[in-house]
């Protein structure tokens, strides 16, 4: 399982989130608590935000520990809202184009978990992408193709629903229960470079792990784990539950995806 973090506040380097805490997301690289693996060491990257067009991206297939121009960035990059992510891969080979966040358009996002029976289903999946969705896809992981069907479902317009939806597909195209005992696990964070969203979902009730806290600088950090237990309060984000986080604050949707069914 991978470890991811996400920011957005007022205008703070990189490094505040990625490599500066005593957890920070560089520290779960080589010694995260709360996944499968203590170490994420199939690439990385990160996502960021600022005047102009955007999101800016920067991925490498090194481990993020290794790589020499990853602490330079962080320092130098100042960004009001960014997404980071260090890899541990379940599905796709270790390469640049499958390491996360995946963006398109003003979007980007990345994921945490696992589609166990993707190579079966894949093709029903991909056959539910509109043609501009269907070529905007550079990568082989799961991950991507969730995000192009969150966008394929009206993302753009209706986050929530969008939600449902793909989890509903994802429900009823998946073995588990049916012969396949690795079930279905995603938490995903994603953003138009405005609000962050995120949620967590499973079907075995074991849907992997996704905090947030309030920075004393009055931002919002989304993370993995932790990044400050001593300085900053954190609260679980619960599962089946959209939370959205704008210069407004954040913001709750319950989503009943432990019963959402496709059409």
């Amino acid at each position: 399982m991978c470890r991811l973090a996400a920011y957005l506040g007022p205008a703070v380097p990189i490094a505040h989130v990625v490599v500066d805490p005593a957890h920070s997301l560089l520290e779960q690289s080589q010694h995260a608590n709360e996944a499968k693996l203590a170490v994420q060491g199939d690439g990385f990257g990160f996502a960021w935000y600022a005047d102009g067009q955007g999101p800016g991206l920067y991925r490498d297939v090194l481990p993020a520990w290794s790589d020499g121009n990853l602490l330079s960035l962080c320092q130098m990059i100042r960004s009001p809202l960014f997404l980071a992510h260090v890899r541990a891969s379940t599905t796709g080979e270790t390469t640049r184009l499958n390491c996360h966040p995946f963006v398109h358009r003003r979007w980007s996002f990345m994921h945490n978990g696992q589609v166990p029976d993707i190579d079966r289903i894949r093709r029903k999946l991909e056959a539910l992408l509109p043609d501009d969705l269907y070529l905007a896809r550079r990568g082989t992981t799961d991950s991507e193709l969730i995000f192009l069907l969150l966008l394929a479902y009206g993302m753009e317009r209706d986050p929530a629903g969008a939600v449902r939806a793909v989890v509903a597909l994802l429900r009823k195209h998946s073995s588990y229960g049916q012969g396949c005992d690795e079930a279905v696990r995603l938490t995903c964070v994603m953003s138009d470079g405005a609000t962050i969203y995120a949620f967590r979902h499973s079907s075995d009730a074991r849907a992997p792990s996704l905090y947030v806290a309030e920075t004393t600088e009055g931002g919002w950090i989304l993370a993995s784990e932790p990044l400050e237990a001593d300085t900053l309060v954190w609260s679980a984000i619960e599962p089946d539950s959209l939370v959205m986080l704008s210069l407004e604050g954040l913001t709750r949707l319950e989503l009943d995806l432990a019963v959402a069914r496709a059409a």
